[in-house]
């Protein structure tokens, strides 16, 4: 019988899931173990375990002292690296592996990156052995105030916006962080929605709009991303 990989797959609250990730990771031949530490779940050795997922949320990566448990998952990273185990992180996962490994994590000046942004993949894209598969035109879904301002020292670039702000990394041999929202759905961006549009309507951007359009884009985002959960779960059953 074929033995199916573990991904350890932290989550930060509730309303931020491994949803459609998961879902892939799934039909991939991965098995998915989520631990909730902010519902006082412990986090695990990652010895055991095949690959790491960390997931988004609505805190900051720098918010050690109002979330206690961050200060933890950044060690796990750090452990990741360490040890070469495959390591992805989503959005806060993204900001939490930069900060661990001596980047900079600050708002972003621009203001809230919200909705369907167009991927700018680097050169260094093309060769890498989890994106370069997707380093063609494609959009994402973002959601975020913050932004990796500086990465660390080894870490890679593989895309950004138009401005120059970070979308893609990698920033170990086995590790990659994606500010984007692979995992998200119109029904799991509603409470998110919710939650900012009083700022959305300072400044004049229609919620609704832009849950329309995620909505209406749901076909092209599963085939633009499901390949970057196919290609770890690859990872995934390589480590085991």
């Amino acid at each position: 019988m074929t033995i199916r990989p573990t991904v350890l797959v932290i989550e930060h609250d509730a309303e931020c899931p491994v949803a459609l990730v998961g879902d892939w990771l799934d039909a991939a031949g991965c098995d998915v173990v989520v631990c909730r530490p902010y519902a006082d779940d412990v986090l695990p050795a990652i010895a055991t375990y095949d690959a790491l997922l960390v997931l988004g949320g609505p805190m900051g990566a720098n918010d050690d002292e109002k979330h206690a448990w961050l200060g933890p998952v950044k060690d796990v990273i750090r452990d990741a690296r360490d040890t070469d185990l495959p390591t992805l992180g989503i959005c806060l996962g993204h900001q939490l592996i930069a900060v661990a490994l001596g980047g900079t994590v600050e708002r972003n000046p621009r203001g809230q990156q919200v909705g369907l942004l167009g991927v700018g993949w680097t050169e260094a894209a093309r060769d890498d052995r989890l994106v370069g598969p997707l380093a063609t035109p494609r959009r994402g879904v973002q959601w975020n105030d913050d932004i990796v301002i500086r990465l660390p020292d080894d870490a890679t670039l593989l895309a950004e916006t138009e401005h120059g702000e970070v979308q893609v990394a990698r920033y170990a041999p086995l590790m990659w962080g994606v500010q984007l929202h692979p995992e998200v759905d119109e029904p799991i961006l509603r409470p998110w929605a919710e939650d900012d549009r009083g700022s959305h309507e300072t400044r004049g951007i229609d919620t609704d709009g832009v849950l329309r359009d995620i909505d209406a884009a749901r076909a092209e985002l599963d085939d633009a991303w499901r390949p970057l959960a196919e290609g770890f779960a690859e990872l995934a059953k390589s480590a085991r």
